[in-house]
């Protein structure tokens, strides 16, 4: 069998290898499944336990040497191989550069943040992976209370309890915990609830917040700046209107309503016939929540609102379907471009 070895060994040295079809060639003469280094193998068993530990170690070095070989002529023929170009066409026009585009929700988010901006509100952040602390319990939430039902929240783990926010209140929580009073800031953010998609309705969306604590605030202080916001926003002929509502962490609490953009009051389908349409909720922040960030109630007050930037950014362009802010297709992103500076 040593001889056998040494003849195939020469004749793998002899094999010339000039292209692709001498490599496979190559490979199925020598290293295939039918290859003789499998049929030598075959024959190993038949060979006597006294001899097995030579023919095995030369049998080995065989393969090594067949399976370099062959890889040393794939890579250089890998190496030789150049594309050839193609011949440029010198007279054909100049392929022009297409500007990208904004996105419509980093646009109404910009606007917002740069409208509040004018009238002192400063920008905070914080994580989206959130404790339950931060989420529900200093925000009035009681454990077991039905009103955590409001929002189908998404959790990581549930002991201790972490979850994807549901709200961008909760960096209003740790503003407040970590700050000396007086608090005035917006919080722009992703947030996530488990919810159904649909043309209405998403998994993951787009709030800003924002809260107000110092010393006599009231909610006159809250109309003012939110009739100011609006006005800014969608202009000064714009109809306006509060409607009392119930939020854990406000008292009292109220929804703002503005005049459908799309029939300009006198009802449509958007707007269920009644001409009006919700953009945001907001209230007095509760005495609990303040005592729970650390500071006095009776000291200070304030007041907070919240609004989704989709619902916004489906007022102000007319965009029917949630669905679209996330699909990242062109046709719709280029329809933003001229809004892009």
């Amino acid at each position: 069998m040593i001889e056998s070895i040494a003849a195939i060994r020469a004749q793998a040295q002899d094999f010339t290898i000039t292209d692709k079809a001498t490599l496979e060639a190559y490979r199925l003469e020598f290293i295939a499944r039918n290859g003789v280094i499998n049929d030598l193998f075959a024959k190993f068993k038949l060979v006597p336990n006294d001899q097995k530990k030579a023919i095995g170690a030369a049998l080995n070095e065989l393969k090594q040497y067949l399976e370099a070989r062959f890889k040393e002529a794939q890579d250089h023929l890998e190496r030789s191989v150049s594309p050839v170009a193609a011949p440029i066409d010198l007279t054909l026009p100049v392929v022009p550069e297409t500007l990208g585009s904004r996105h419509p929700i980093n646009i109404i988010r910009e606007k917002i943040t740069r409208i509040f901006a004018q009238i002192g509100f400063a920008v905070a952040d914080g994580p989206e992976i959130e404790d339950d602390w931060h989420n529900f319990g200093a925000l009035n939430f009681p454990p077991n209370h039905p009103a955590r039902d409001m929002q189908d929240t998404f959790f990581v783990q549930q002991d201790p309890a972490m979850l994807l926010r549901t709200h961008t209140s909760s960096v209003q929580i740790r503003l407040m915990e970590k700050s000396p009073m007086p608090v005035r800031a917006i919080m722009p953010g992703r947030v996530y609830r488990n919810e159904a998609i649909s043309a209405r309705a998403h998994c993951l969306f787009h709030q800003i917040e924002g809260i107000y604590i110092d010393k006599g605030v009231s909610f006159a202080d809250l109309k003012q700046t939110l009739y100011y916001f609006v006005k800014e926003l969608f202009g000064s002929d714009i109809k306006i209107r509060f409607r009392a509502s119930y939020f854990p962490f406000t008292e009292p609490s109220a929804e703002m309503d503005i005049t459908c953009l799309i029939c300009k009051g006198e009802g449509c389908n958007i707007c269920k016939q009644t001409g009006w349409v919700e953009i945001l909720g907001s209230g007095m922040v509760h005495p609990e929540v303040i005592k729970n960030c650390g500071h006095d109630p009776e000291v200070y007050t304030g007041f907070a609102f919240g609004m989704g930037i989709e619902r916004i950014s489906m007022l102000l362009y007319d965009v029917k379907d949630l669905r679209l802010y996330t699909e990242n297709d062109v046709r719709f992103l280029r329809q933003f471009a001229h809004l892009a500076h």
